[in-house]
């Protein structure tokens, strides 16, 4: 991203970034402070399709103003994250690595070629 910005001449502090992040921040504020109760309360079950769900939540908000395969990729998290939840618990260690692995790297591939990275 750094270098992204760089040659397109801009900053990692320029307001389109900024506005991302910030779009990111709530659902993930709201994922740890999820995690920290679902854990106390021991139901470790919930928390890979939470963490989908939620993922998936703050990149659609943060690809609100981006290309419209940011949006897109986020409602797969979504979706995948809400399919975790209503799969048995013992599917969440597999769920998280197609979920993080799988979907961020076809994601990545056509974004990487469609758009440049």
């Amino acid at each position: 991203m750094a270098l992204k910005a760089r040659v397109n001449g801009s900053s990692l502090f320029a307001l389109p970034t900024r506005t991302f992040f910030l779009g990111l921040l709530p659902a993930l504020v709201a994922g740890g402070a999820l995690t920290a109760i679902l854990a106390d309360a021991g139901r470790y079950d919930l928390l890979p399709g939470l963490w989908l769900l939620l993922y998936g939540t703050a990149v659609v908000s943060a690809g609100a103003h981006a290309v419209r395969i940011v949006p897109i990729h986020g409602l797969c998290f979504m979706a995948f994250g809400v399919a975790t939840l209503l799969a048995p618990s013992g599917f969440g260690d597999v769920a998280m690595a197609l979920g993080f692995g799988g979907i961020h790297i076809a994601f990545g591939t056509v974004i990487a070629r469609r758009y440049g990275g």
